[in-house]
């Protein structure tokens, strides 16, 4: 009978936040907001649709750890640690200043402090934390994670991170902090870290090259990796995001990371819109007197955000955007506070009035951050105006393309006899759009001759969208396909030109063809120009990309087009 709630609650869950998803869409506004609407519309505030809330919170929780597992991925440490100072500094110093101001503030508004309460500081500490999940998954969707601001603003988070696994060693010690006790989780952390970058040095490679050339392995043997590492990191008594995040990181140099974040993006989503409905269901009944509470409370928040982020990013010569963006990111509650609070309850730390407090801090700057971080480049330029004109200059700046990273001007979606056929001829030379392609192939061994050729190559699935999408196709100026229908596995030519027009619609595509019937089909559909083996050599093919990349293919369609109509061959 449990399971059979939980199913229910689950889909409720789903259907509500669907619904409410579908409303913002349509009144543009973002889909988090929606999904937290949904909680509170099937959760207690509400309809009290969902009964197993607890349950259904639980299962939420992978959502979290998917997402830091597709971050460790998709994180590049030299990028990260390009940032440098600025970086760390504020990652050092954001958190207890955060920490220091936010206790000062709850003592002053009349929150205990001592003779075994700990209202004020558990404040604090909450007020300190900002929500990895709120930040990454906006940043993420708006390819502003690995820009200077965007790496910083992650960088922060991991530091948060780990002042808040100090925060849970110290919580249940909190009258008598032992440094035993410190030492310890950092022990324990430098351990779970050691092993797993151990592991992905000299065992992983080995079982993925095994496994490469099965895509739908590849999934289940990164997700096990995953909830390897995260449940090792929670027997340690660390987070399991955290070691969600450690397993990724460990696979992120990996030639598969890019196939392997496009396959579990849809399970994450799932998991995502659950976690998200659970949130909204957690909001507490708004009392006048509680609510006017957080206001001040969600507003001091995103004060201390500019107090401990800009200056420091300022004064390390970050400019006004980089220092500003950075702050406007991190201006929420997180998630993770509120477990805090909860162990502070059941440990007597605090009361249930506190904890009401910061859940409804949580849902008031959950859904003022969502519209921040969705404008922050407005935001940024407004407040950088009033900066100038208060006398702060923009000296020491970071320019840098906002995009998802240099992408290549030509795009081989396959790699098969006839596209190595092509790469030849403009090997033989060499010729300077050489170094404008990169090809997009499931074989190792075929992207291991490439590299070693000096020729770009990402691993990943040509069937699916969302591996073109993180293998950077959006960049080209010219998409190829090569490989026709007879020998394309899971996909079609007439999927990868619609793959391909909907990723970068301005860019020329050539797709290939067995028949002159499905050639003029593609041409119908809006290709640019069909490859068909039997009529072009590969001569004839590198002059046509060559043609496509610099010039256009307008009017060598329109001839393509005629002289397919005329032939009237026995086999077409």
């Amino acid at each position: 009978m449990h399971e059979s709630h939980l199913l229910h609650d689950i889909g409720i869950a789903i259907i509500a936040a669907t619904a409410l998803a579908l409303v913002a869409r349509a009144l543009r506004q973002p889909l988090i907001l929606g999904y937290l609407l949904a909680g509170v519309l099937v959760g207690p505030l509400g309809l009290s649709l969902v009964e197993e809330q607890a349950s259904v919170a639980l299962i939420s929780e992978i959502g979290l750890i998917l997402l830091l597992f597709i971050i460790g991925l998709e994180m590049d440490l030299k990028k990260l640690m390009g940032a440098g100072k600025p970086l760390v500094v504020t990652g050092v110093v954001q958190f207890p200043a955060c920490v220091l101001l936010g206790t000062l503030a709850a003592r002053s508004f009349g929150l205990p402090l001592g003779e075994g309460r700990f209202d004020a500081l558990y404040a604090g500490v909450a007020l300190a934390l900002s929500s990895t999940m709120i930040v990454v998954k906006l940043l993420y969707d708006k390819f502003e994670l690995m820009t200077q601001p965007g790496r910083i603003t992650l960088g922060v988070l991991v530091f948060q991170d780990l002042w808040a696994i100090l925060a849970l060693a110290i919580q249940p010690n909190l009258a008598d902090p032992k440094p035993a006790i410190l030492l310890g989780s950092l022990v324990r952390g430098t351990l779970l870290v050691g092993v797993s970058l151990l592991l992905a040095r000299y065992a992983l490679p080995r079982l993925f090259a095994f496994i490469a050339k099965l895509p739908e392995l590849m999934l289940v043997t990164a997700l096990a990796w995953c909830f390897l590492v995260a449940g090792a990191a929670g027997a340690l008594g660390l987070s399991k995001e955290m070691g969600a995040l450690v397993a990724g990181v460990a696979l992120s140099t990996f030639p598969y990371n890019l196939d392997v974040i496009a396959k579990v993006i849809n399970i994450r989503d799932f998991f995502v819109t659950l976690f998200f409905v659970t949130l909204g269901m957690q909001v507490p009944k708004p009392e006048p007197a509680l609510l006017a509470a957080a206001v001040a409370a969600a507003v001091f928040l995103v004060a201390t955000r500019f107090v401990t982020v800009f200056p420091v990013l300022y004064v390390l010569r970050s400019g006004l955007r980089g220092s500003l963006l950075p702050a406007i990111n991190l201006s929420q509650m997180s998630e993770f506070s509120l477990v805090i609070a909860a162990l502070g309850l059941a440990l007597g730390h605090v009361s249930a009035g506190t904890v009401a407090l910061l859940t409804l801090v949580f849902a008031l700057t959950s859904v003022s951050s969502t519209y921040m971080i969705t404008w922050n480049h407005p935001l940024q330029a407004g407040l950088a105006a009033l900066a100038r004109r208060l006398g702060l200059r923009d000296s020491g700046e970071i320019h840098e393309d906002e995009g998802h990273g240099d992408g290549a001007g030509i795009v081989f979606l396959g790699f098969w006899r006839d596209a190595s056929s092509i790469l030849h001829e403009f090997e033989d030379g060499p010729h300077p759009l050489l170094k404008e392609i990169q090809v997009v192939d499931f074989s190792p061994a075929v992207l291991a001759a490439l590299k070693k050729r000096g020729v770009r190559a990402v691993y990943g699935d040509i069937a699916s969208l969302d591996t073109l999408h993180h293998a950077a196709v959006h960049h080209a100026k010219l998409v190829v396909a090569t490989i026709t229908d007879a020998v394309l596995k899971g996909t079609t030519n007439r999927r990868l030109l619609q793959a391909a027009r909907r990723l970068c619609p301005e860019a020329r595509v050539v797709v290939a063809a067995d028949t002159f019937t499905t050639a003029l089909e593609l041409y119908e559909d809006g290709a640019d120009f069909v490859y068909v083996p039997r009529l072009h050599s590969v001569h004839r093919m590198a002059e046509v990309i060559e043609a496509g990349y610099e010039e256009g293919l307008d009017a060598l369609r329109a001839e393509e087009i005629e002289a397919l109509k005329k032939r009237d061959e026995v086999l077409g």
